[in-house]
């Protein structure tokens, strides 16, 4: 006899959601519940880290996760949506003082397009610390959403509240992603203390609906033209906003994954977290202080 169950999300792990899965199981009745992977999935490559050919290989291994994330993993669809087109978080951002802008903004209801098409050109670990440094390449990554703003940008004065778009062309992110190993159920794991990321872009184009609150169309358009054309001290202006979305995006997916596929299905020959800081006593408390440093 069978019992039909739904799905149902629970956990916490650092401040991070963990999902736990109860998938549909007709084995007298008993149900499963999958807070990790105990499989390596078939479309996951592995690598061996301390065998020539590593970096090649994870490479490989990364743009093949990105694929599947694109596709659909149903416990990643589950917690955090659709990887393209991608739901984030609302931003506050205050900037002061800047040669180029002094400005408060809220946006909300955001969506960012374009991960879908991403090119991963490296995956590097590290066999002193197994931090990772990736570089990825977006030939397009659009941002939509609703604005509030006020203050001033390349000595424009700017207050006005509507629908914004950010796209940015021929993207490429060197990430670098700071962890800390930890074993569950005999599996290792990649805790994510911090990741930064580095953009270097060919083009900036934007749009703001209603800017100075819809006092005078003309004034919009020639202010959302004189961006366009000075795309370069805008993007200035709003670098710390775009930078801080994307490492905010691509935590929140690295956190996610990494406590869901183990990190030795990544990395086979990765050490325990015993045998890789029984020889670094200050490893950990060394990454601590590097996280609160960043």
């Amino acid at each position: 006899m069978s019992t039909r169950h739904g799905r149902r999300c629970l956990g916490l792990c650092g401040g991070l959601i963990v999902i736990l899965c109860l998938n549909e199981i007709a084995l007298g009745g008993m149900v499963s519940a999958v807070a990790y992977y105990t499989e390596k999935p078939s479309w996951l490559p592995s690598c061996r880290i301390y065998e020539p050919g590593f970096t090649k290989c994870s490479t490989n291994s990364i743009q093949k996760l990105l694929d599947q994330m694109n596709i659909g993993i149903p416990e990643i669809v589950e917690s955090f949506g659709p990887f393209d087109p991608m739901h984030v978080r609302d931003i506050i951002f205050k900037q002061d003082n800047n040669e180029v802008a002094t400005i408060r903004a809220n946006l909300t209801d955001l969506v960012v397009k374009g991960f879908a098409q991403t090119k991963v050109k490296e995956s590097r670990v590290s066999k002193k610390d197994f931090n990772w440094q990736t570089k990825i390449y977006l030939p397009k990554m659009r941002l939509d959403g609703k604005y509030q703003m006020a203050g001033r940008i390349l000595l424009i004065p700017l207050s006005g509240s509507g629908n914004i778009f950010i796209e940015i062309h021929d993207l490429d992110i060197l990430l670098l992603t700071t962890t800390e190993l930890y074993e569950k159920g005999g599996f290792i794991f990649d805790n994510v203390t911090s990741v930064r990321a580095q953009l270097k872009l060919s083009r900036v184009h934007t749009h703001l609906d209603n800017l100075f609150n819809g006092r005078s169309p003309e004034v919009e358009r020639s202010t959302n033209q004189f961006f366009n054309d000075n795309w370069r001290d805008f993007y200035e202006a709003l670098k710390p906003l775009i930078v801080g979305t994307v490492e905010n995006i691509l935590n929140d997916v690295m956190s996610k994954v990494f406590h869901l596929i183990p990190a030795n299905f990544f990395v086979e020959d990765i050490p325990t977290p015993q045998e890789f800081y029984a020889s670094k006593p200050a490893a950990a408390s060394d990454n601590e202080s590097k996280s609160s440093e960043k």
